[in-house]
């Protein structure tokens, strides 16, 4: 089973302008829905005076977590065309929103789909796609004599410290790739005093 993804490396910015109406489109490589909606609230302070904040993202190494929302436009015209972005360059973790200035002139259904597709592509289009690993932390705790040994392994097998605490008893979180993790345990779990979990 694959371990890695499709994402974008940085936030990126693509426009559409269609019979006086603009389309700004923002794409962010994102994590989790708490940083989706920090992101959403930036952009509608930002953009306040814009008539619709349209979005879709798509979260999870196998895309199991995903969201179009149309944001007052008609049904499926603005959110769906946008998730289709993402999917059509089969990218997870992304977040894209087209940011719609009304131009006084209609563009119907059909008119909408296009710009917030071509939006949305353009955004992705100025971006770079990355392959992203995916992790899972570790956590585990030990003796302050066994340092070398944790700092020796941790070295090696080019181990991420998420979290460290050294006392007596020390504690640390690491970041492991997750095809790896079944390994690193059992490394860690050669050292006496070490202890996996919280």
């Amino acid at each position: 089973m694959p371990d890695t993804y499709l994402t974008l490396k940085q936030r990126s910015q693509g426009i559409y302008k269609e019979k006086g109406s603009k389309f700004l489109a923002f794409a962010y490589p994102v994590q989790e829905e708490q940083e989706i909606k920090e992101i959403l609230e930036g952009l509608k302070k930002q953009y306040h005076d814009a008539r619709h904040h349209c979005y879709a993202y798509i979260l999870g190494k196998d895309g199991q977590d995903f969201r179009a929302n149309d944001d007052g436009e008609p049904g499926h015209s603005a959110g769906t065309p946008i998730l289709g972005q993402i999917r059509s360059n089969n990218l997870t973790n992304v977040l894209v929103v087209v940011v719609r200035y009304f131009g006084g002139i209609k563009l119907g259904v059909g008119g909408l789909i296009t710009a917030y597709k071509t939006a949305a592509a353009e955004a992705i289009a100025a971006n770079e796609i990355v392959t992203a690993i995916v992790t899972e932390r570790l956590s585990f705790t030990f003796d302050y004599i066994d340092m070398n040994d944790v700092m020796r392994l941790i070295k090696t097998l080019d181990l991420r410290i998420v979290r460290q605490q050294f006392e007596h008893r020390c504690f640390m979180t690491l970041e492991v790739r997750q095809a790896l993790s079944e390994e690193v345990k059992d490394h860690l779990l050669k050292i006496p005093s070490l202890t996996l979990g919280d």
